[in-house]
């Protein structure tokens, strides 16, 4: 089928999908208006979440979850049934952490990721250096074959130094390293945009992740690691891109995107 036009798309790292539905998830889930809604950091095997989780009327769902309980973990709702659902890569090194879900409406590839943190050392670095480059030759394979791809989700990287409060405090921290941030550069090089970004080349102070210390998110010490990125050529396609920094329920605020036919 044709994706629905124009379609809202929303990604959002709930931190525990178990815990945001405590917090109001169904009802957020119900008010928010968008066609798509992608989450990362379930935390959840399916057999582990309430039915109201779960058969939530006028949405469906799939879920990819890692092999560890209580970690990573992505899942897709819909209002419409997607031609198709891809759990993983393929990969069995990332898909055994429950990392991509894509949904397929015709020529249109929505992913929801959850990339690797890489703040455990650097093996975790290499590991989501390694992500990065799966999903950029998935993107990349997809686009020659006459896909159009979005992907989104959270990235884990400050990709300049707008997009976090403290970059000369963290340029030795996992999530604003060189490398790391090298690697959306390459993302950028080779075709791929930052829709927020795109519409708001100078906009600064706007994150959509806050550490829990310190009383981070009130004084909005945050960083933006969640994006939106598509394909060059779709970008005559934004209609709007936004942060929503005052939905709580996570350390991590929902972001947008909207297309046009």
């Amino acid at each position: 089928m044709l994706f629905p036009a124009p379609m809202k798309i929303i990604s959002w790292n709930v931190n525990g999908l178990r815990a945001a539905g405590r917090k109001g998830f169904v009802d957020y889930l119900n008010q928010c208006g968008a066609d798509l809604v992608f989450i990362q950091e379930t935390k959840a095997n399916k057999d582990q979440l309430p039915d109201e989780l779960i058969n939530i009327p006028g949405w469906g769902v799939e879920f990819h979850s890692g092999e560890r309980k209580g970690y990573s973990g992505v899942a897709v709702y819909w209002r419409e049934q997607p031609d198709e659902i891809a759990c993983g890569l393929g990969i069995e090194q990332f898909d055994r952490e429950g990392r991509a879900i894509m949904a397929r409406y015709g020529d249109l590839c929505v992913w929801g990721n959850y990339f690797p943190n890489g703040g455990k050392g650097p093996e975790r670095v290499d590991y989501k250096l390694a992500f990065y480059d799966a999903m950029l030759d998935r993107m990349n394979v997809q686009r020659r074959n006459g896909r159009q791809v979005v992907v989104c989700g959270d990235y884990n990287t400050a990709h300049h130094e707008v997009d976090l409060a403290r970059p000369k405090e963290n340029r030795k921290t996992s999530g604003f390293l060189p490398e790391e941030r090298a690697w959306v550069d390459r993302y950028v090089s080779e075709g791929w945009v930052d829709t927020y970004r795109h519409l708001y080349p100078d906009a600064k102070d706007k994150y959509s992740w806050w550490s829990w210390r310190a009383n981070s998110r009130a004084r909005n010490v945050g960083w933006r690691i969640d994006y939106f990125f598509v394909d060059q050529a779709m970008t005559e396609r934004i209609v709007a891109a936004d942060i929503f920094p005052q939905q709580e329920g996570s350390d991590h605020a929902p972001i947008s995107l909207e297309l046009k036919d």
